[in-house]
């Protein structure tokens, strides 16, 4: 399999749970900046819509849109259970936390990361956004991880989207919940394998 990325965006939670399975794969840097790989090829001829994450299967098949990479990824290796079993509530409860993290939290993000966005409403979005990380704080209240007491795929990606907390200046330090959360999950094998591949750490 190849996962294409770029650096610290989006695209860390895929591979991170790329090391967690423990899954064979290439990992292909993408720029979405430049929308090129490092040979040249033009990147919109693989993905037009020009961003990361993208999974390209062994047959050929390729798969957008990182909240279902993971789960594919997931699926893969039943035992490691990273996701809850289809058609079980909790697997449904799994899907309710990726659906936050991606429309709350990552892309309640991206005003924040483009420079036309007006200074006035980068205020109330930060403001926003930290209310959210608020509610994540309670919501890990008494848990390690964010379905309780397991990691799973949810977590990779709470992870990949709080790291920009740094770069967009938002003071987190005081949500004791979601900093030990964040530590936790820096410690582990997986995590730090795929920061280093993106060189990151």
């Amino acid at each position: 399999m190849k996962l294409y990325y770029s650096k610290g965006a989006c695209s860390l939670s895929p591979h991170i749970v790329m090391h967690e399975a423990g899954l064979e794969h290439t990992a292909i840097l993408a720029s979405t900046k430049t929308h090129q790989l490092e040979d040249g090829t033009d990147y919109y001829t693989i993905n037009p819509l020009g961003y990361v994450p993208l999974l390209e299967l062994v047959d050929g098949t390729r798969l957008t849109e990182g909240p279902a990479i993971v789960q594919y990824l997931a699926d893969l290796v039943p035992e490691k259970h990273l996701v809850p079993a289809n058609g079980t509530i909790e697997r449904y409860k799994l899907q309710a936390r990726l659906n936050f993290i991606g429309t709350e939290l990552h892309k309640g993000s991206s005003p924040l990361f483009n420079p036309a966005t007006p200074a006035e409403y980068k205020t109330v979005v930060a403001e926003k956004l930290l209310s959210r990380y608020a509610y994540v704080d309670k919501m890990l209240a008494g848990k390690d991880y964010v379905m309780g007491s397991h990691f799973t795929v949810a977590d990779a990606y709470l992870f990949t989207v709080s790291n920009w907390t740094t770069p967009l200046k938002l003071d987190i330090s005081g949500l004791a919940n979601l900093v030990a959360f964040r530590a936790r999950m820096a410690a582990r094998p997986g995590v730090q394998a795929a920061m280093k591949a993106e060189g990151l750490i």
